[in-house]
């Protein structure tokens, strides 16, 4: 098998969610820094605490903001995360190119969906919700078991695959 033919194979869902795990500590350290400077900025009183807790109503979008601007921008500077580089995958569009800004939005807003189920919270309780919204994942992941080219709901939504690189 030569390198070009190592490059069009798919990427197997062990070693993209090994990627994720990796990515999820570069995501933890973005938004803690964000949250720090966020604290910095409102002098100490982004989160008012009491007999209930206030957070600003501005703090979780900015953060989901940075955070999804992570995957886009590294997708789109070379098809790669923090997370991805150990593991040699490469998102590509369907057709073995770059993928466009459209795409890793698609990509980042659909593979983000599963977060609506935290919502869900007063209802299902803190875990009970996080629980729901992992059960998401699993599904949104599912289509990869099956999928001659191993992509999750998020790929087939964006036209995009991740390739062993």
């Amino acid at each position: 098998m030569t390198v070009l033919d190592d490059a069009a194979l798919p990427c197997p869902l062990w070693r993209r969610l090994a990627a994720l795990v990796y990515d999820l500590l570069a995501v933890l350290a973005i938004v803690m820094v964000v949250g720090l400077l966020c604290q910095l900025a409102t002098g100490g009183r982004l989160i008012a605490t009491g007999a209930h807790t206030h957070i600003a109503w501005w703090y979780q979008p900015l953060q989901g903001l940075v955070v999804a601007a992570y995957f886009a921008v590294s997708w789109l500077r070379g098809g790669q995360t923090l997370g991805m580089r150990p593991w040699h995958i490469r998102l590509t569009a369907a057709d073995g190119g770059r993928i466009a800004p459209g795409q890793a939005l698609r990509r980042v807003v659909v593979a983000a969906l599963p977060l609506l189920l935290l919502g869900l919270a007063p209802w299902l309780g803190l875990g009970g919700a996080v629980w729901a919204a992992l059960a998401g994942w699993a599904l949104w992941f599912a289509p990869a078991l099956v999928d001659p080219r191993r992509r999750a709901l998020h790929d087939l939504a964006a036209g995009t695959a991740l390739r062993r690189s």
